[in-house]
């Protein structure tokens, strides 16, 4: 499935003037269109979506690339692979045996009740399919989100630390929120446009890692300056005798 996902024209956002209107087209027109997910089929986002749980990206491309080589990475396929089997292959991403134990489950549930297809199980309603995702164990909000709209396009926001960091500083959130209340917050305020969603996500997390970083922000070169209360004070203090 190899995805390029662009957004083709300004979306018709809700309200105006608005901080997430403001903030995606900051971003956009600093950082341009963004590529993501890297898979080639939708369970492989899947797959991905499972692996990349508390570790980095770099990790999960060595433990898909283990799984491409040994033939793995369907659903049948990775069926004939017994739990050992498997956890050597995903080794690389880390806390391999919880997630090998996450990725069985999730497949013998498709092949109970969807012949083996995780596309029967996306082409149900969003909210019926989010319902089924969350209920299979190892399948929290984020990992359900990122399956719905990466593999399956549906409008399902997603919501990782680095979105918590941007708006923490930006000032729109608390840092109290739930992930639902911080979802719904995106939801409520935005087109439901695939599109939008998997665009946006991207461009948070490319500003999270190279500009708003965790540690030692880059406040100065960022195009959210002028709207980012944080990056103003950090600059100030920075700037102070």
């Amino acid at each position: 499935m190899s995805q390029q996902v662009v957004v083709k024209k300004t979306p018709e956002f809700s309200e105006s003037p608005d901080i997430f209107r403001e903030v995606f087209e900051r971003l956009a027109a600093h950082f341009g269109p963004l590529h993501w997910w890297p898979a080639e089929t939708p369970f492989e986002v899947l797959v991905g979506a499972v692996l990349t749980q508390n570790t980095a990206w770099t990790n999960v491309e060595k433990a898909i690339a283990n799984l491409k080589q040994a033939g793995a990475l369907g659903p049948a396929e990775l069926r004939g692979f017994a739990r050992a089997q498997l956890e050597e292959l995903i080794r690389p991403a880390g806390f391999f045996r919880q997630k090998a134990e996450r990725l069985q489950l999730a497949l013998e549930h498709l092949f109970e009740y969807h012949r083996g297809s995780l596309e029967r199980l996306l082409a149900q309603p969003l909210e019926t399919a989010r319902r089924e995702l969350l209920s299979l164990k190892g399948i929290g909000p984020e990992t359900a989100d990122s399956i719905l709209l990466y593999a399956g396009s549906h409008p399902s926001f997603v919501v990782d630390a680095y979105t918590r960091r941007l708006f923490e500083r930006l000032g729109v959130l608390s840092g109290a929120e739930s992930y639902e209340a911080i979802r719904s917050r995106f939801m409520t305020r935005l087109p439901h446009d695939s599109d939008l969603f998997n665009e946006y996500h991207a461009l948070i997390v490319e500003q999270c890692k190279t500009l708003c970083r965790k540690r030692a922000p880059r406040c100065r070169p960022c195009p959210l300056l002028e709207v980012c209360p944080f990056g103003q004070q950090s600059l100030a203090e920075a700037h102070s005798p």
